[in-house]
Parts: structure tokens; sequence; C-alpha cells
């Protein structure tokens, strides 16, 4: 197994009993597999998304926005813990914090078969240290990435916020499964006939059916 080993979007099982079983008639177990994450790989590179199943994946982003409607917290009541932060703010010469950030991998498509959560967030400041906000108090919502901070967390722009979170299809949707498999069949005619296609399959036609299933996963 490659120490690249996403689960694939499509299986080696429905691919070896499709139309294309005859493609990889020649390779062994391994081999198919290999293909198949490959061309789950290729797929995601080609929407610049994430789509499979993904663990603990590190992000990091400036926090630099603020809302207009933000602005007004300064001047509600605020509850013992956010009083505490919005104080701690002023102490330091900073009274607008930023509250949102969103996440770079979420559902272009089908959220409802999309898993996401966060594992752990920190905050690094360019002054007054570094904090671990608890997952518990964030306002996350997988099918945008956006991600909310408690009102009173110390996040000062310019902050950098790094995120770990796990995300990714818990159940494929059809076209992405089809997609694969052009995508790895492609691949296939490749490697069997680089020069005279003799295996009576267009790897470009094939590519671009691919691509065709893909568009509307990919990233705008």
């Amino acid at each position: 197994m490659p120490a690249d080993s996403p689960i694939p979007l499509a299986s080696v099982g429905a691919f070896t009993e499709g139309p294309f079983a005859n493609l990889v008639s020649g390779f062994s177990t391994q081999a198919i597999t290999n293909l198949m994450l490959q061309a789950t790989r290729a797929c995601e590179s080609a929407c610049d998304r994430r789509l499979t199943l993904f663990t603990n994946v590190v992000e990091t982003q400036r926090a630099d926005s603020l809302d207009v409607e933000d602005a007004l917290d300064s001047y509600v009541p605020l509850d013992p813990t956010s009083q505490l932060g919005f104080s701690r703010a002023q102490s330091l010469g900073s009274t607008l914090l930023v509250r949102h950030c969103w996440l770079r991998e979420f559902p272009a498509r089908y959220p409802e078969l999309w898993t996401g959560s966060i594992a752990s967030i920190y905050l690094y400041r360019s002054f007054s240290g570094q904090q671990a906000v608890a997952a518990s108090t964030l306002q996350f919502e997988p099918d945008t990435g956006h991600v909310r901070f408690q009102l009173g967390t110390f996040v000062p722009p310019g902050t950098t916020i790094q995120v770990t979170y796990s995300g990714g299809y818990s159940t494929v949707p059809a076209d992405l499964v089809q997609a694969c498999q052009y995508m790895a069949a492609s691949m296939a005619v490749k490697q069997l006939d680089p020069v005279d296609g003799r295996s009576g399959h267009d790897p470009d036609a094939l590519r671009a059916d691919a691509l065709e299933m893909l568009a509307p996963y990919t990233r705008r």
C-alpha cells in the first residue's frame, strides 16, 4: 500500500466488475488498488478539492476579516466569559476581534453525504502568546466550512488560526464513483498502450468524460 493511501472513490471490485475490467485483466490486485488510489488523487487534483475521507488535516490561515455586524458585539451585554475576553482585548488596545474563519474543505454538492469535524484549533497571536480553543465552544457548519468563535474569544486581526480537522464523503456520490472509474480507465490505457492505442479506448476521451462529471465539484 502506498504511503498516500486514501479510501478510493471507486472500489477495486466495482471497477473490475464493470466495462473496464478487460483493461486491468493482467494487473495484480495490488496494481489495481494502486490505480484506484491514483485515480482518486487525480480527481481531487482536477477539482482542487478533497473528496474522499481525510483525517486530521492541519490548515492555517490569517485572521484578517471582521463582519460589520460583529462590531456591534462590543455594545451589547456579554456573558462572563465573553466579558473577560473583551476586557482583555481592551487592556491590550484591541476591541474588534475576529469571530469567523472558513475551512478550505467542504462539500461542493450533497452535504448530507459529507462527514466533517474539528479536532482542535490553536490561535497563535502576534502578541499575548498562543491559545487552544475548545472545539465544544465553536459553531461549526460542515456544509460550508464556516467556523464561528464564541463571543469573547481573543482573536485579534493578524492571529494565525491553526485548525486540525477531518472530513470527506462518507458515502461517495454516484457521479464521483463514475468519474473515478473513467479516470482510472484513462490511466490504465496510457500504461498499456502509451503510443498505439490498440486497446480500443481513447485515454483522452476517458479523461474528458471524468472531467465532465467532476465539473460540478470543481472549486470556483
